[in-house]
This record gives C-alpha cells, structure tokens and sequence, in this order.
C-alpha cells in the first residue's frame, strides 16, 4: 500500500491540487480501485467536510488557474477544470459526520476505500483492498443496496466489467430483489446496461441476470426468445446462439489489427465506444425470430422469414423504454436489420465486385461491425446440415470482405446528390409526395449500385420510374 499511495502522490493531477488541501481531503472511489487494480483512470473523486464542497472547489478552481462547474446543486457536488481542460476533479460533500459514516453509506467494499491527500493514509474499513484482490464484489450492507435498487445491476456491471464474481450473500440479495429494479429511472438502467455490455465478461453476466429473473426485467422479449429450440441450421436454442454471437464478437474485437480495433474503440453516441453498442445490437439480432417463426410441413425446417426486417422493428420499443437515443436505436436496428447482408455478400464477393461496392457504400460507417455481426452468427450456427466446409467457406469470404473494405475505405467517395427532391419535382411536375419519397430512394439505390452516374443518367432514370409507376397504376 506504500508502494500504491507513492503513485497516487506522483500522479500529476493529484500533485496539482495537494498544496491546497487540508487534513480531511479524501481521494474516494473508483479511482483507488483502479489503481490497486493497475487500471489507468482519470476520474479523481474528492470528500470533504460537509458544506465545503462548493468553496473548496472554487479555491482549487482560482488556485490552478481552473474552471469551476457545478455538477449537481442538490447534492453538493462541484467539478474543477484543469487549464488544459482535459483534466479534472470532481469534489463533492462528505454525506455523514465524517469519512467513516461516508464509506458505510457506500454500495460495495471495493468501493468503500478513501486516502487522505494530506498524509497519504488509506483508510479501508470493509475490507475493500481483500476484495480487489481476491476479485469479490460484497455489498456493504442488504440496506445499502435496496436504498437504491440500480446498485443491483451494477453490482452485474462491475462482474462484466472487471471479471470479479459475486460472494453469496450479495447474490441472494440480486435474487430476492432484482424486481426492485423496477423502480429506477430507466436513463440509470441504461447508463449500467451499456458498459455491462462495454466489459469483457459480458456473456456470463448476462447468464446470471437470467438466473435471478433480471433479464427479463430489462427486455421483456427474452422471454420469448426462450423458447425458440435449435434447429438443423442451429445447434444451440436461440437464447443461448444470441449469447454465442455476443461472445465472438468479443473475440473479434480482441484479435483484430488496429485499425479495426480504434473503429471499435471510437467513442460514439454518447460516452461509450461503439463496441459496447455492437454487442448489445448482437444480443437483440434475432429478436424477430420469435414473431417470424414456422415450421415446414413435411420437412420440419425451421423458418424465420424476414426475421431480420421484423427484429429491426421490434427492437424499437425495448430500447425506447430504456431511453436510448435516436441515434443509438438506429444504429442498434440498423445491425439488426442488415445482420445477414456480409455473409450474403462474401458468397458472391469473387465474381461480383459490384455488388461488393454496394455492400461499402450501402453500409457505410457499419461495414466492420455487420461483418462482426456476421463473423459471429455464423460461428454460432452449427447445426447438422452446416458443414465444416459450410463455416469455412463463409469465414474466409468475410475476411476477405473486410480486407478488401480496410484497403478501400480511404479511396471510397461520399456518393454526389445528383438530383434534389426539388429538381425531381420540377422535371416530373409532381407535388411533395409519397410518390416523391420512393423515387428519391430508388434514386439513391441506383447511385450506390453505380447504375446511375451522371446527372444526365439521373435525370432519365427517375422519368423511367415515373413512368413505370403509372403503367403498373
């Protein structure tokens, strides 16, 4: 601990703010975990006296030549921004008469750690150091927990996150009560859910929220899920080949080359890099399969005809509830919806550059994430009638697809708008339609298959299509 607290002395932000701090300044939280844990960490809580908050970050603020920000009135909590504006503190009050009363006020023992900036000391009074190092999530106490239920599900985010397991009785406590989650504002559910998604652990997690009932909780659809059995294309039940597909999509992300990785590791939508959306869209892929299924008389095949399409629409609901962004449940449908697009793709990929070409402009930012997508369905459908040649075959394609994308994607040009909406109306002497609409995206298709090139191209194409319209009309 020596060792440790001489670190956190020399970490630069720390060594900053320590000449104005007095006796009862408290480094707090996450970032004493991770640095027992040799994570880096840029997030630096600070306790201090009751009521002192808001002051003594103005003080730090004047003293380094910062940026004071209030976070958060009610609860007293201040943030200082350092001259360069990428570092920063966040202060808060003391909750309690001092330190002590703070910590036990906490969730979890690997949370409950403070080190005093004035003399280095650590003080950890549940035993959070043990629990860090033998990779044991404990609860501070059943209280602490149920007085706010969304440590229920951080408690499966931190297992996710930092591959460390329950002990017993905080998994009694995540059984007997994960219906309380019911009760948490569905933006803190989704901020939890998200970087359980981020954390290599994430297919176990996802396993033991199943067991304690919290999955359902969450997406009512997995229910139905269930009870889709495997079938000749499938040798897992649908529950299960969903798990399987978030799971190599891990392991697609972690043997990947750089450039694909940094693609992963973009932070999009939000705070949280795009991998933690991917796995999630890989969790729900098939949640149309339940709506769509059928089997063949006579053959007993399994179908799921348009499954994809039809998932794409149910998934919007779920992810509303859970107060996603526009933004992220079009990316999460759009994976949905064109999950099976790259293996279709690689078949054809040899003889058809065209329809490559197609699959790249079509796509755009997600051609690496649906060949993810599609690298996993495929290692997870191993049914009877799939052969070793079958998975092979379709492997190879994807990886020469995505070769082939990594090596243009530079060279690939933003399609020109070759007609407007406004144009098309005046050539065809139409009104704003619905009419309008499909002929702007037919247009549009046309471009991305390099059917239509030219203006003058554009021009004859949508008064061919007008034409076609009302000859079918």
């Amino acid at each position: 601990m020596n060792n440790i607290a001489d670190k956190i002395k020399n970490n630069p932000v720390i060594e900053k703010i320590s000449p104005y701090v007095d006796d009862e300044t408290y480094i707090v939280g996450g970032f004493l975990r991770d640095f027992i844990l040799n994570k880096d960490s840029s997030d630096i809580d600070l306790a201090v006296k009751s009521g002192m908050a808001e002051g003594f970050a103005k003080y730090i603020a004047d003293s380094i030549s910062g940026y004071f920000v209030t976070l958060d009135e009610v609860n007293h909590i201040y943030r200082v921004v350092f001259e360069n504006k990428k570092d920063y503190v966040d202060i808060a009050d003391i909750e309690g008469q001092d330190i002590y009363e703070d910590l036990a006020r906490r969730d979890f023992s690997m949370n409950a750690l403070a080190l005093n900036i004035k003399n280095m000391q650590l003080i950890d009074p549940f035993g959070g150091v043990e629990s860090i190092k033998n990779k044991v999530i404990k609860a501070i106490s059943q209280k602490n927990m149920l007085d706010d239920p969304i440590r229920l599900l951080r408690a499966f985010r931190f297992q996710s996150a930092l591959g460390f397991v329950m002990d017993r009785n905080l998994r009694q406590i995540t059984e007997s009560h994960a219906g309380l989650l019911k009760q948490t504002a569905a933006e803190r559910i989704n901020a939890e859910l998200v970087k359980l998604f981020l954390g290599k652990d994430c297919v176990n997690t996802l396993k033991d929220m199943d067991n304690c009932g919290m999955l359902e909780l969450i997406f009512p659809e997995v229910k139905d899920i269930k009870k889709v059995p495997p079938n000749t294309h499938h040798h897992l039940c649908l529950l299960e080949h969903c798990y399987s597909v978030v799971d190599y999509v891990q392991k697609f992300y972690e043997e990947a080359e750089y450039k694909v990785k940094a693609h992963f590791d973009e932070v999009v939508f939000g705070a949280n890099p795009r991998l933690a959306y991917l796995k999630l869209a890989a969790f729900l892929h098939d949640i149309g399969k339940p709506a769509t299924w059928e089997i063949e008389e006579g053959t007993g095949r399994h179908r799921f005809i348009k499954h994809d399409d039809i998932g794409a629409k149910i998934a919007e609901k779920p992810l509303k509830d859970l107060k996603f962004s526009n933004k992220q449940i079009a990316y999460i449908q759009k994976i949905i919806k064109y999950h099976l697009y790259p293996a279709n793709v690689a078949m054809i990929e040899q003889d058809n550059e065209k329809a490559v070409l197609r699959f790249f402009r079509k796509m755009g930012d997600e051609v690496i994430d649906l060949i993810a997508i599609a690298y996993g369905d495929r290692l997870s459908a191993r049914g009877p009638d799939i052969t070793d040649e079958i998975v092979e075959a379709n492997i190879n394609g994807l990886k020469r697809l995505l070769e082939k994308y990594l090596v243009s994607e530079s060279s690939l040009q933003p399609l020109p708008k070759l007609l407007s909406g406004n144009e098309i109306m005046q050539i065809l002497n139409i009104e704003p339609s619905r009419e309008l609409g499909r002929i702007v995206n037919m247009l549009y298709e046309a471009q991305i298959s390099s059917d239509v090139v030219t203006k003058e191209e554009a021009v004859e194409f949508v008064k061919k299509i007008y034409k076609n319209f009302h000859i079918v009309n």
